[in-house]
């Protein structure tokens, strides 16, 4: 059995529950080859997805161009202001599925320590991520390729414990 491969293809899975207007990611934690926890990008529970937030937040909908207040839209509010990837993340109001994956680990009162992290990401965590996959004693990411997100993700994992390995789906 192609375990990678199996649990990669899961993550991707569970990326597709994300209700993220920019990116959909599905992480997986994998401990003696069983799922331990999931996670995907979004909001927290209960808080609203984006197309509603330019409806209800007055806050999005009042820097909006004219042709977008008020209504739902499929794009999410910082592409829509022009912000490119990683920036203007002051607007967003969603959780990256690495912590999602630990969190639910956490609310489920699982142990996350020694286990792997399977992301369908291209990317490799940012570093806010890293900083929480290395806390909570995550020894592995397995990972499509290595592209790093930010330079200080490159500084975190020099300087930690933590493996990385890729694997490609195809």
């Amino acid at each position: 059995m192609d375990w990678d491969r199996y649990f990669l293809e899961i993550a991707t899975a569970v990326a597709n529950n994300s209700k993220c207007l920019s990116r959909k990611i599905g992480a997986l934690l994998v401990r003696d080859k069983s799922i331990i926890s999931t996670g995907y990008n979004g909001p927290p529970r209960g808080v609203p997805h984006c197309n509603r937030r330019y409806v209800i937040d007055p806050s999005v909908s009042a820097i909006m161009p004219t042709h977008m207040m008020g209504k739902e839209m499929d794009l999410c509010p910082r592409k829509a202001l022009g912000y490119k990837s990683g920036e203007g993340l002051h607007l967003c109001i969603a959780s990256h599925a690495e912590v999602n994956c630990i969190n639910n680990a956490a609310r489920n009162g699982i142990c996350t320590l020694g286990s792997t992290l399977y992301l369908s990401s291209a990317f490799l965590p940012c570093k806010n991520c890293l900083c929480e996959i290395i806390n909570a004693g995550i020894k592995e990411i397995v990972v499509r390729e290595i592209q790093p997100y930010d330079p200080t993700s490159l500084f975190i994992l020099e300087h930690s414990d933590l493996s990385i390995r890729t694997y490609k789906l195809g």
